[in-house]
This record gives structure tokens, C-alpha cells and sequence, in this order.
């Protein structure tokens, strides 16, 4: 019996669909206006510092070009789950995205290096690295599949919340079921800390905690504030086992096809929301664990070295590999 053709898209076939796509929605935009209106879909609630980040970039971008050019934002997932619009940003279908690097990591393998446990040895260096020539070349690095990297947003550190006993030493994990982002670099760091991750969506997670699919996850302050996870889970060890940005991404296609009036207003636009948005996190971040532990919460501050020793063996399972080339390079940022 023949076999069935099948037609297979290589990336360079992607990428001219794709300019296609993007050609064509900003051409049938100016037809209808003048101006430029981006979609821009994430999954943060809109009291979050990352949201608040981008709204004042929205807002820089209108003033720079007396309203020429705009950002429509869309946040809690209204456009589909992160995976699904950063589909739809590879398409040209949405012009912008904010993604945790853990998720992104699925398109652009280099962004696994954020979630390897103990990478940086401190904020100082994490902050070296963004800012260096390996951090612009992570950021550059999906270019080849349809993104446009365009800044990073602090995050900050992420550690483990749980919800029925506390966590103050790696074996205390053993045998949790705890959340993680679709990552396998999360998954294999909460494997090598004795824990069982389970990759569910961040919309669903709150359910989840409820009725015990998984017994806590991990994440930075302001997000487990903002998320109300507080109020089931009731233990919060600030281990802080990986500095995951979030990153701001655009079609590339569509980023090509902009005039360059918006692209010029648009870089600088997103520089300055970086800058407000790092200010704006370090003093949230604050005031997210104040909340929550006068809301009850046990904020846990354990011995890291513990954690990190744990995770050796994960680390030495890189080498050789995209990712151990790039934490080499990280270690030897001074």
C-alpha cells in the first residue's frame, strides 16, 4: 500500500509563511487606520509587577509616537495558555508575548540555563550576566524560529511554597508532588531534590492546590502573592534555587514589517519599562512576603548550601551540552 505524502514545513518555509501572515495583518491594519495597534497576550494577573511593567511600556510607546503606534495588552491567559501564544507569536497571529524563559525553553533551548538550579552565585552576577554579551546572545537566540527577543523582565528567585508541612532541608521534598512550568530543566531540578513534578498550567494551579493534585510549587514572591496561592499553601522556603527571567518577545516577522518610526520608539520604550519594571519588582517583592506572612504564611529562610549540594550531580549532567557550554560561560562572568 503507498505511503501518504506528507508535506513537511522546514523553518525557512515557516519563516516566509510567516512574513506572509504578518505582512498582511499590518498591511489590513493601516488600511483601516493609521495607526499601529500590537496584541500583546501573557498569563500574569494585572496587579503583578511584570504586567505593570509592560502597561508602562504600552504607554511610553504612545507617547513617543503621539499615538502613532499602541499596545493592546492582554493578560491571564485571555489569549490561550503560554504555549499556545507563543505558537500564535511564531505566527505572526499575536504581535507580542511575555514568557517565563522555563516555558520558552521549549522554542529556544539556550533559555534552559535560567532554570539550572545555583547557576549564578548571587544577584550581582545574574544581573552581569543579563547584561553581557551571553545574555543579549540568549536573548537573540530564537530568532531562527520566529521571535523577536526584546528585553528581560526581573523575576527574581524562585522557591518552594507548600501547603501541609514546611520545608527546611532537600529531603523534606521527598516524595511531594510539586508544580512546575512545562520544563524539563524545572522537572529534572525537582527529580534531583527528591520531589515528583508536575507540569500544570499556571491558570489551573490554584485549583490544583485546593484539591490536592500537588502539594505546592515554586516561584518568586510577587507571583504568590498576586496568585492568592497564600491562602492554601501555608509554607514558603525561600531556597532560591533559580533566577528565571521573564522575557518579552515579538513576531519576528512582524518586527521586520514594522516602519521605523515604531521599531525606534518601540526599543526605547522597552528599555525604559525594564529599568521601571527592576525598581518596581525589588520593592513589590518586599512587600508580597510582608503580606504574606501577615496573612499567616511561614516564610522559611533554610540553609541554600544544603539545596545546592544537592543538585551537583544535575549540574555535572551537563557538560558537553548546549547548556553546560553557556553555564561555563555564566560561571566565568566575573
Amino acid at each position: 500500500m503507498p505511503e501518504k505524502n506528507h508535506v513537511r514545513l522546514t523553518l525557512a518555509g515557516l519563516a516566509a509563511v510567516t512574513l506572509l501572515i504578518a505582512a498582511l495583518t499590518l498591511s489590513a491594519r493601516q488600511q483601516v487606520s493609521d495607526k499601529i495597534v500590537l496584541k500583546l497576550a501573557h498569563g500574569l494577573d494585572v496587579e503583578h509587577p511584570v504586567h505593570l511593567g509592560m502597561v508602562y511600556m504600552a504607554e511610553r510607546l504612545a507617547a513617543k509616537t503621539d499615538g502613532r503606534a499602541t499596545i493592546e495588552i492582554f493578560p491571564s491567559e485571555q489569549l490561550g495558555s503560554e504555549r499556545e501564544y507563543l505558537e500564535q507569536v511564531q505566527l505572526g497571529c499575536i504581535d507580542m508575548a511575555k514568557s517565563s524563559a522555563a516555558a520558552l525553553e521549549q522554542f529556544v533551548p539556550e533559555m534552559a540555563v535560567f532554570g539550572v538550579p545555583y547557576v549564578f552565585r548571587d544577584s550581582d552576577h545574574y544581573w552581569k550576566t543579563i547584561d553581557s554579551p551571553t545574555g543579549r546572545e540568549i536573548l537573540a537566540a530564537g530568532e531562527g524560529v520566529g521571535f523577536q527577543g526584546l528585553c528581560y523582565y526581573d523575576a527574581g528567585a524562585r522557591s518552594f511554597y507548600v501547603k501541609d508541612k514546611p520545608i527546611r532541608k532537600p529531603a523534606d521534598l521527598l516524595d511531594m508532588k510539586i508544580r512546575v512550568q512545562q520544563s524539563k530543566t524545572a522537572m529534572e531540578m525537582v527529580e534531583a531534590l527528591g520531589g515528583a513534578p508536575t507540569p500544570i498550567p499556571w491558570g489551573e494551579l490554584y485549583t490544583a492546590l485546593q484539591q490536592g493534585v500537588v502539594d505546592g510549587a515554586e516561584n518568586n514572591p510577587p507571583s504568590f502573592y498576586t496568585s492568592r496561592h497564600w491562602e492554601v499553601c501555608k509554607y514558603y522556603t525561600l531556597d532560591e534555587h533559580a533566577l528565571v527571567p521573564d522575557v518579552l518577545l515579538m513576531s519576528r516577522a512582524v518586527w521586520e514589517r514594522l516602519p521605523d518610526f515604531a521599531r525606534q520608539a518601540l526599543t526605547e520604550a522597552v528599555a525604559e519599562s525594564a529599568a521601571y519594571q527592576k525598581d518596581l519588582w525589588s520593592r513589590m517583592t518586599d512587600e508580597a512576603l510582608e503580606k504574606v506572612q501577615a496573612a499567616g504564611v511561614e516564610v522559611i529562610r533554610p540553609e541554600k548550601a544544603a539545596f545546592a549540594e544537592q543538585v551537583a550531580e544535575l549540574h555535572r549532567g551537563y557538560e558537553g551540552t548546549l547548556v553546560g557550554d553557556l553555564i561555563a560561560r555564566i560561571r566565568a562572568i566575573e
